[in-house]
């Protein structure tokens, strides 16, 4: 199947029957099991920059809780502006299906202009190979690795820099709690003037999970983690396509997870840092 277009799946159109209200039509192209916490993410935030309609506004940070669980199709974003001054705006907006009650997920976020001020970096990339060196996870010869992949990964080349390939199967010791993996999507999201739209970033940080399973090795049982929310700091533009994202699973307990992720280029700029929460539920085993 081609690969499918982040930017036109997740376009918004303002209704005009009250302010700030908006409507999308995400196609199941970016499900995990239901749609991409961080790809909802996106259409609340592209709904949201249209609302300000100001572009020298960019991203700073936003903060999003998952309260329930959003079907592919038809949506709609009710965007609330909290506050506009001249250098910074906060603006919240919630996010649910059309076809189901209830909110499906809320998210506040900080837009503001660049300003004057010192220019600091206190952390360093972590030592991988480069996208072209990295290990890929997109080759599957007899395609059965293919067939059971989310149709999210179907939309970008994902390259494993660091951890245990554990998609291939077999024995290998668990290790630190930590994965980076390359990631490009197949359809370049770039704005007009050839930056990575940095609202391409929430899908790529909200890519965690496997970080715990690097852990609890290759014999622990198959689960999954819906995320309950996910923050994201955005810290730096790029030109490049390939970004990295390096996640460690700090703590895992009582059937929760939390994480974190710095998303680099392949030119060493860190492009922005994420944290989550995850539940962590288990596979039902299949019944013959």
């Amino acid at each position: 199947m081609p690969p499918n277009d982040l930017a036109t799946d997740t376009a918004v159109t303002r209704l005009r029957v009250a302010p700030g209200w908006y409507t999308a039509n995400l196609p199941d192209a970016w499900n995990f099991r239901t749609p991409s916490g961080g790809v909802l993410m996106t259409v609340a935030m592209r709904a949201m920059q249209e609302e300000l309609g100001d572009p020298e506004l960019r991203p700073i940070s936003a903060n999003t809780h998952f309260c329930s669980p959003v079907p592919a199709g038809p949506l709609e974003v009710r965007v609330e502006v909290l506050r506009h001054g001249g250098a910074a705006a906060q603006v919240r907006a919630q996010l649910s299906s059309t076809t189901m009650p209830g909110p499906g997920l809320e998210v506040s976020a900080t837009f503001g202009r660049d300003r004057a001020g010192v220019d600091v970096i206190d952390t360093e990339p972590p030592a991988v190979p480069p996208p072209d060196q990295a290990v890929s996870m997109d080759e599957d010869p007899d395609g059965i690795e293919r067939q059971l992949r989310p149709t999210f990964f179907r939309n970008l080349e994902t390259r494993l820099a660091l951890g245990h390939p554990w998609w291939m199967g077999g024995d290998w010791q668990p290790g630190p709690a930590r994965i980076a993996r390359w990631f490009r999507y197949r359809i370049p999201q770039r704005l007009p003037d050839g930056r990575l739209d940095p609202f391409a970033l929430p899908p790529i940080a909200d890519t965690m999970p496997p970080a715990l399973k690097q852990k609890l090795g290759p014999n622990h049982p198959p689960f999954f983690a819906p995320s309950l929310d996910l923050t994201v700091h955005f810290l730096e533009d790029t030109t490049s396509e390939w970004v990295l994202n390096y996640v460690h699973v700090r703590r895992a307990r009582a059937g929760y997870a939390t994480a974190s992720a710095e998303i680099w280029d392949d030119q060493g700029r860190l492009l922005a840092f994420a944290t989550q929460t995850m539940m962590l539920r288990r596979i039902p085993e299949a019944r013959p």
